[in-house]
């Protein structure tokens, strides 16, 4: 289509966009660079060292290396990046989502170097971004919100009186990132110094910032959100709606385009609060405001401002590309749809598939190789991925293999080919969250439209026999095997394993191929201790806490550490009462999955 021009002010320098840098990976990073490749602009991957082969750095026609695995040391960098945009003589930054994509500081460094950011200003990332001031302005807009903090807390104590005020659960949340990122769920003021602490040190994680603040918790809504754009030419639009209340740990699984069940008079009632919003504070680009919707009542609950992970179903209900409208924005051009957007025909349905283990409902992350990734050729299926097969999905950031998009005449129907569409994805090498997708949307309270936020994780099933499955034990008389006890979601699993001389932690069962599923691998443990009171690390990944010492008193489901992995905290916790010794690791070591990390005597 040829190269977007650039408008003649106050977002660069005359003349056209010839060259963006993509401050992104995985997933999102591809995307970008191929619609950036059908507008005949040239793309510059950033990359880390554990990403120097990765699909977005063999797409792009120019790399640039940002040494180091951690994110901090590369992607959430800003004086790196922005050194690495100038150098390569790029004239625009697109963020993606995630990192620095919400972070108002970067996107005032970007244009301070004479650069376009493909994205809202850093005044209105601030306002909108900083969820805090973000309900400050949702208010005075007439938005309705749920009760919530106006400032950041930094105490247990904090918590504990909003929740004796408001009542409990209360859910604290990073202020400065979405994505479910940083939140926590305080069921009771017993959880409000483990919860407070967790958050902060994921949110600081993930965005660079530990600041968190709180809500109140609708346990019985929908998480509904709302898709806008806005130019620098004063029009401002809403683009149909999304749910996306199928979630676990408060990160969606499953979303669809438009939103089922809603009445007319809501929906267009939540897109132009949505559109207020964004005027109130000059809002230009792409952007979601986010509702909880609970008894015929919409609640604001954040701004994204950002493009969001689950933007392509409304591309295909809608038939736009919402990448090619950043662009267009970012030059300056009017939106292509001023007054209002196009009418959604039909029902779009994405999956996340997640190189996780859904075993017991636990998604425990499960970095490694992918050895066959294949996706489904259907008509209306699509499936947005930052991976190929012999790609290795590393643990350092998010779990993300791809997302399987599919649009159907109608609800029914879209279900239907997506089910269809799952058998057919096959990826091979890890566990993913394709089974757990498929339990989803076989499930009668999907059709129904009868979930919420909590639905996922409290109805749905997820047996020893989805995603991973336990081999049959070896004979009793083999002295080569031996068998280990899991405990998964509260449930006990005998899993065989054949380990040599000195080995300190069973050995993976043989892999059997499944299509869709993965390799097939003991289940993760999820308290982490075996019936020989062995506490092992149910995952590769970094321990960022040690709760205990050799000595320590501890009960059954008590947290002895927590390991991060892909960017989430994952507690391992004790499988019985008993007393703890031979405690092997300190915060900040890397374990593999099954190390062990300590013993517990039973009581």
């Amino acid at each position: 289509m040829g190269q977007v021009p650039r408008e003649q002010a106050g977002r660069g320098a005359a003349g056209a966009l010839s060259k963006v840098l993509v401050a992104n990976r995985g997933e999102i990073a591809v995307r970008i660079i191929r619609t950036l490749a059908e507008h005949g602009i040239a793309s510059v991957a950033v990359h880390s060292d554990a990403d120097e082969k990765a699909l977005h750095v063999r797409l792009a026609d120019e790399s640039v290396a940002l040494p180091g695995t951690a994110a901090t040391e590369n992607y959430l960098d800003i004086t790196r990046i922005v050194r690495a945009a100038q150098d390569s003589g790029a004239d625009a930054v697109h963020p993606g989502y995630g990192f620095l994509a919400e972070n108002a500081e970067f996107a005032r460094a970007v244009t301070d170097a004479g650069l376009v950011f493909i994205g809202p200003s850093g005044d209105a990332i601030e306002v909108m971004g900083e969820k805090v001031a973000a309900r400050r302005v949702a208010a005075q807009a007439g938005v309705p919100q749920v009760p919530g903090t106006t400032e950041p807390v930094t105490s247990a104590d904090e918590v504990r009186a909003f929740g004796a005020e408001h009542g409990y659960p209360v859910a604290v949340k990073a202020s400065f990132g979405g994505g479910g990122r940083g939140m926590r769920t305080v069921a009771g003021p017993d959880e409000a110094e483990e919860a407070l602490a967790a958050a902060r040190r994921e949110a600081g994680a993930a965005f660079g910032n530990s600041e968190v603040y709180l809500e109140r918790y609708l346990s019985a809504a929908r998480h509904v959100e709302v898709q806008i754009f806005a130019d620098a030419h004063g029009n401002a639009v809403w683009l149909g709606d999304r749910d996306c209340s199928v979630q676990r740990r408060h990160q969606k699984l499953v979303e669809e385009s438009p939103a089922p069940g809603l009445p007319d008079d809501l929906r267009a009632e939540m897109g132009e609060a949505a559109v207020r919003l964004a005027k109130a504070v000059g809002y230009v680009g792409a952007g979601t405001v986010e509702y909880l919707v609970e008894d015929g009542r919409f609640y604001f609950l954040e701004m994204n401002t950002r493009i969001q992970v689950e933007h392509p179903v409304t591309e295909a209900v809608l038939g736009m590309d919402l990448i090619a409208e950043q662009l267009r924005v970012a030059a300056g051009q009017r939106l292509s749809e001023p007054t209002s957007g196009p009418a959604p025909r039909g029902h779009a349905i994405e999956c996340r598939i997640n190189a996780e283990d859904p075993t017991g409902g636990l998604f425990v992350p499960s970095p490694g190789p992918i050895h066959t990734l294949q996706a489904p050729m259907r008509p209306g299926v699509r499936f947005d991925s930052g991976y190929e097969s012999g790609d290795e999905v590393a643990p350092h950031y998010d779990s993300m293999i791809g997302k399987l998009v599919v649009w159907g005449p109608d609800r029914g129907t879209a279900i239907r080919r997506t089910l269809a569409a799952l058998d057919e994805l096959v990826v091979d090498g890890v566990p993913t969250t394709i089974p757990a997708a498929k339990a989803v949307l076989a499930h009668r309270d999907f059709a129904d439209v009868t979930f919420t936020t909590r639905w996922l994780e409290s109805a749905v099933e997820f047996p020893a026999a989805v995603g991973v499955v336990a081999e049959e034990a070896p004979d009793a008389e083999d002295d080569e095997g031996g068998r280990d006890e899991v405990w998964v979601g509260g449930r006990r699993y005998v899993i065989p394993f054949f380990a040599g001389a000195g080995a300190a932690a069973p050995a993976e069962p043989p892999a059997r191929r499944s299509r869709g599923s993965g390799t097939k691998r003991k289940a993760a443990g999820g308290p982490g201790a075996g019936g020989s009171g062995a506490v092992s690390s149910p995952m590769q990944g970094t321990v960022i806490a040690v709760k205990v010492a050799d000595g320590d008193v501890v009960t059954a489901g008590q947290v002895l550490f927590v390991v991060e992995a892909m960017k989430m905290e994952n507690p391992v916790r004790s499988a019985a009462d008993g007393t703890v010794g031979e405690v092997g690791v300190s915060v900040g070591d890397v374990v593999t999955a099954g190390a062990p990390l300590a013993v517990v005597v039973p009581a």
